[in-house]
């Protein structure tokens, strides 16, 4: 992250969907310890587990439930040949999407039962939006063995980001530094793999950023999902987003 953060170049706004979370903050955290010229000038953790034992839900428990030799050994599988990558050993993305689709398939079998009525109906603009939705929502890649199994056993079992135990390269990351990095933490009131509270936790483990620094938002009447994509994304929470992004840079100009 902070070879893609001097890359992008000085004081760039950060965007962070769900599991990247823990890790850029990591990064904006050792970059404000160095004074870092291209540290972040905000950072928005939208649905991120920053402290997922709080509001636990079915994904943590499963990770608490677990060893972590069980992911290893279960969750992990071999590229087959002749795909790009074989023999890369990942977390294979049709194995996150069944486990996404099977917490609640009601609702996705409800989808599709209204998607085939639609189609007979002639309801072509309700048909199309299910076909736009299902393009995004089963394009899933998979994820490298490395970040799969570290995200598991740092985030989702030891903890060590809210308990200010974790390193990089043998440094204590130290989210205390964190005092000109706007903070902005977005969760959805039903989410079901990020819980309420797992993301704004942020805010109370940086306590030397000022009060008007951090922001914090919870959508309504959305899950996981609808955190970062459709219709109270688009008209609810990407103008917030959009307006926290113009206030940082506003604050940073001045």
């Amino acid at each position: 992250m902070r070879e893609i953060l001097r890359h992008i170049g000085e004081r760039a706004h950060v965007v962070a969907v769900c599991q990247p979370g823990p890790p850029v903050l990591a990064a904006a955290a050792l970059m404000a310890e160095d004074r870092d010229p291209d540290r972040p000038a905000s950072l928005t953790l939208m649905g991120s587990p920053i402290d997922a034992r709080l509001a636990p839900t079915a994904t943590n428990r499963l990770a608490e439930d677990k060893p972590f030799s069980w992911f290893q050994t279960a969750m992990i599988d071999t590229v087959p040949p002749p795909y790009p990558g074989m023999m890369r050993r990942v977390y294979p993305g049709f194995v996150q999407l069944y486990s996404f689709i099977s917490m609640n398939a009601e609702r996705h079998q409800a989808a599709h039962r209204r998607y085939f009525d639609n189609l007979v109906d002639g309801d072509g603009d309700s048909a199309e939006r299910h076909r736009e939705f299902y393009d995004e929502y089963l394009s899933v890649l998979d994820l490298t063995e490395e970040f799969y199994l570290q995200t598991v056993d740092a985030v989702f079992q030891r903890y060590l980001l809210p308990k200010g135990e974790l390193e990089h390269r043998g440094r204590k990351v130290r989210l205390d530094a964190i005092t000109d990095v706007a903070l902005m933490s977005v969760e959805g009131e039903n989410d079901d793999i990020s819980g309420v509270g797992q993301t704004q936790a942020v805010h109370a483990l940086t306590p030397n950023l000022p009060d008007d620094l951090h922001e914090l938002y919870v959508q309504a009447r959305v899950g996981h999902y609808g955190v970062f994509n459709g219709r109270r994304f688009e008209a609810e929470i990407y103008p917030r987003i959009r307006d926290f992004i113009g206030r940082a840079e506003a604050k940073v100009a001045g």
